[in-house]
């Protein structure tokens, strides 16, 4: 894409790359060093988990598939909405319409076909959606940058110290996967795949907002250098710009009208323990671990989000396409907004995986022999730590 506006240019390059190389990033064949190495490391974490699950007494399906929030999906996807909780001891109330729909929908759905039990078919989708999400990873990575990229890109993500999350059954490997498409689909201009994207990924966790706010950043950036450069207007940008939110905005509503309460949903979280504060409970937290003492996932929690930050920090000194910032900005104010939940929020986060494009960068311009001892040594934490997370720790995940 070649102008002689400086300004425009600089949106083209946030925007991605040019339309001419919109399809050559899109083939299983080339993904398949990144999806083995993505698959190897999360199998052998399933392995490890698997292992000490055993030696502690407890069933690996379990704690992979029932833990947490998983019990939670799988109630829904066997009696639907309906349940409500008042936790002993506190004034919490866990209500089920906390949780949105698409995960436990699609788990009723194929328990309904695949005659193997609820919970088998939750870790199912999860861990297909965990290698469609790494495919999408890579392809974001290569069309920014260059296949090395790409694959270093889906190591890194597959080995971020919480990644034991994208092998239970939760709705995180779904979500992720609508999102990375979502993002590439816009990157490469198609506008009608990238919002039908956001919608599904705002069916599948509060946070699948941030996919909706990026495909309508990128639009009205699109937008906004076609009506520049004096080019006719592009009516899919104007559809996907109008329909992405409608996922998330559609089960909002939703739970207004079944609670009688137009912000019914917020009410929710709100009984939960879970409101927007604008990050004082984060702060509260890190003056806590500075301060006082506390168990190893809160420290690991704090690490994660200082981390965090500063690879968005990163991210927006290597202008990074707008849609992408957008998306992790989003993220991250609403994992680090929110108040209770602290060791949960590298789980927020875990969608983010743009974040880790400024190091994959710079892995792929290193030796191999860097790039393997540093992958090695990020491994060796990364399955020690997941195991420790599932198994022996007691904080939510």
């Amino acid at each position: 894409m070649k102008t002689s506006d400086p300004l425009t240019r600089r949106f083209a390059l946030r925007l991605g790359p040019p339309p001419q190389q919109r399809r050559r990033h899109f083939e299983l064949g080339k993904a398949l060093p990144a999806l083995a190495v993505f698959a190897s490391v999360r199998l052998t974490g399933v392995i490890l988990a698997t292992l000490w699950s055993l030696h502690l007494g407890r069933h690996p399906r379990t704690v992979l598939g029932l833990a947490w929030d998983g019990h939670w999906y799988w109630h829904l996807s066997q009696y639907g909405y309906g349940l409500i909780v008042h936790s002993k001891g506190s004034h919490s109330v866990h209500n089920d319409l906390a949780f949105f729909p698409l995960f436990p929908g699609l788990i009723r759905a194929g328990a309904t076909v695949l005659p193997i039990g609820p919970i088998n078919v939750a870790l199912l989708i999860a861990w297909s959606a965990a290698l469609v999400a790494a495919w999408g990873v890579y392809a974001v990575g290569e069309l920014l940058h260059t296949r090395r990229v790409g694959i270093i890109l889906v190591a890194l993500w597959a080995l971020l110290p919480h990644a034991i999350l994208l092998t239970m059954a939760y709705a995180e490997p779904l979500m992720t996967a609508f999102s990375a498409w979502s993002l590439y689909a816009m990157l490469t201009r198609r506008w009608l795949t990238a919002g039908t994207l956001a919608i599904l990924a705002g069916l599948c966790r509060p946070n699948g907002l941030a996919v909706a706010v990026a495909v309508v950043t990128g639009a009205v950036a699109h937008l906004w250098r076609l009506r520049r450069s004096g080019e006719p207007t592009a009516a899919r940008a104007w559809a996907a710009a109008a329909v992405a939110p409608l996922g998330w905005l559609g089960y909002i509503g939703w739970v207004g009208l079944r609670t009688h309460d137009p912000v019914g949903y917020f009410h929710v979280q709100s009984l939960w323990g879970s409101r927007f504060d604008f990050g004082h409970y984060t702060a509260h937290m890190f003056k806590h671990v500075i301060v006082g003492h506390d168990t190893l996932v809160v420290y690991v929690t704090a690490a994660i989000v200082l981390g965090s930050l500063l690879l968005f920090v990163f991210c927006v000194l290597n202008r990074q396409p707008l849609p992408l910032l957008t998306y992790c900005a989003v993220l991250m104010v609403i994992a680090l907004g929110g108040t209770h939940f602290f060791t949960s929020k590298p789980r927020f986060l875990l969608p983010a995986f743009p974040l880790l494009l400024p190091l994959a960068v710079h892995l792929a311009r290193s030796r191999l022999r860097t790039v393997v001892v540093l992958l090695t040594a990020l491994a060796g934490v990364s399955l020690f730590y997941g195991t420790y997370l599932l198994t022996v720790s007691h904080r939510a995940l």
